[in-house]
């Protein structure tokens, strides 16, 4: 872009304007930050639902793994659509243990205190973790009606029949 700059503005002399440091700056590969926040997401999920015994980059074959400690300037290898089976077993048992740990703690909570989602989890205003869930599912290429049908057989089975319905 070309930036328009004032005659006065020309002989001022000090640091470097920030418009200038950003210009300046590499452009960054943008599914590479994509994975990178597949992974945050992951890593936040495990933490938010006290999930045991998950390994996350297990969820990743070696060149997802590998593109996690690149530069996000740097055009990495990403993971095709090709997948490992023992991967995408793993990943979805994992989205299926986090539809069923928030499902459980939203239970839970509301038969204990009879507390609402928003108040259990106050800074997570409108995030729906089943939702969260299968929109991760994309990314992960596993099938979102699975993640969906199984949140409804665990609202079922948690007698939210009223949910389960909806």
């Amino acid at each position: 872009p070309v930036l328009d700059t004032e005659d006065a503005w020309v002989s001022v002399e000090g640091p470097v304007s920030i418009v200038e440091l950003a210009l300046e700056q590499k452009h960054i590969h943008y599914p590479l930050v994509e994975h990178q926040f597949v992974l945050c997401t992951i890593l936040y999920a495990i933490m938010r639902l006290s999930l045991k015994g998950v390994k996350p980059l297990s969820l990743f074959d070696s060149k997802g793994k590998n593109a996690f400690f690149k530069d996000l300037t740097s055009i990495q290898l990403l993971p095709s659509g090709d997948m490992d089976p023992n991967v995408l077993s793993i990943r979805q048992q994992f989205l299926l243990k986090v539809v069923s740990a928030a499902v459980q703690t939203l239970c839970s909570s509301q038969k204990d205190k009879e507390v609402s989602e928003e108040e259990y989890f106050p800074f997570e205003k409108g995030k729906n973790w089943p939702t969260l869930a299968a929109d991760l599912a994309q990314y992960l290429q596993i099938s979102e009606d699975l993640v969906r049908r199984h949140y409804v057989c665990e609202l079922y089975s948690y007698g939210m029949d009223h949910l389960g319905e909806e």
